[in-house]
């Protein structure tokens, strides 16, 4: 098994994603802002499994972040076969009210820093003529988002450039995934500012999710829906449900009760 560089990985899909790798064998590159929290993980896995763990702080919503983690991996002499794109957050509220930095730094992490990681990391597999690569999307990437508008928004570029991409490598040996799950119970929730509805009551947990996303890798699938019964309303009713209808929907599944 060989060596994985997750992004996002101190919570959420993108540590469950550390452990599945690493229960396979394989060696990890974890990329988060947080340091504690991505040396505990290194700490768990590298006793659990005896594997190498490597980690790198770094805030990709800053520009060219993608750059400082591409050359401290080149630096450290670390090929990367699997390339785990999943960090990202929301936010929540009518686009025209919310500060515009937030969302430009939403857009930065959500779709630049990706987009970047994608590119660098791709030379080299494409030159190998190996390696799979991991787009953490969203079910949010093919519907309208009121209320998270931007959000949505980055996911429907990811979806959109997975398909892209994956076209034009199907002849490379390289794979191109995007996992596209409904509501998962993580740190985004919080951190999107939607407690308090009931978007997320349901939600998929995030292993649950995570296995889906990396079988769904390995596989080479280009779109991985992780929710069956979601994966067939995307399929076939979404195209015949007006859209007025859908987005009516969904703002009213992102409305937050307010506070009395």
């Amino acid at each position: 098994m060989k060596t994985a560089l997750i992004t996002g990985a101190s919570s959420g899909i993108g540590k469950e994603l550390a452990r599945i790798h690493a229960s396979k064998g394989g060696d990890l590159v974890l990329v988060a802002r947080r340091t504690e929290s991505l040396d505990a993980l290194k700490a768990e896995l590298e006793t659990k499994h005896g594997i190498k763990v490597i980690t790198f702080t770094q805030d990709l919503s800053e520009v060219h972040a993608a750059k400082k983690v591409y050359d401290f991996v080149q630096k450290s002499g670390i090929e990367i076969e699997y390339l785990m794109n999943n960090a990202g957050f929301g936010g929540h509220g009518e686009f025209v009210d919310r500060p515009i930095e937030k969302d430009l730094e939403m857009i930065q992490l959500n779709v630049s820093a990706l987009v970047e990681l994608t590119h660098l990391f791709l030379q080299d597999m494409k030159q190998r003529k190996s390696g799979k690569i991991l787009n953490t999307a969203s079910s949010a990437g093919f519907l309208p988002g009121p209320l998270q508008t931007t959000y949505f928004a980055t996911k429907a570029f990811v979806v959109s450039f997975t398909k892209g991409l994956a076209f034009e490598l199907r002849k490379s040996g390289v794979t191109v995934t995007a996992l596209c799950p409904g509501p998962v119970k993580t740190e985004f929730e919080h951190v999107a500012g939607l407690e308090g509805g009931n978007m997320f009551d349901k939600g998929a947990s995030a292993l649950q999710t995570a296995k889906s996303g990396y079988n769904g890798m390995m596989k080479g699938k280009v779109i991985q829906i992780s929710d069956p019964a979601l994966a067939f309303m995307i399929r076939f009713l979404l195209p015949f449900i007006p859209r007025t209808w859908l987005s009516a929907v969904v703002e009213k599944m992102q409305t937050v009760p307010k506070k009395s």
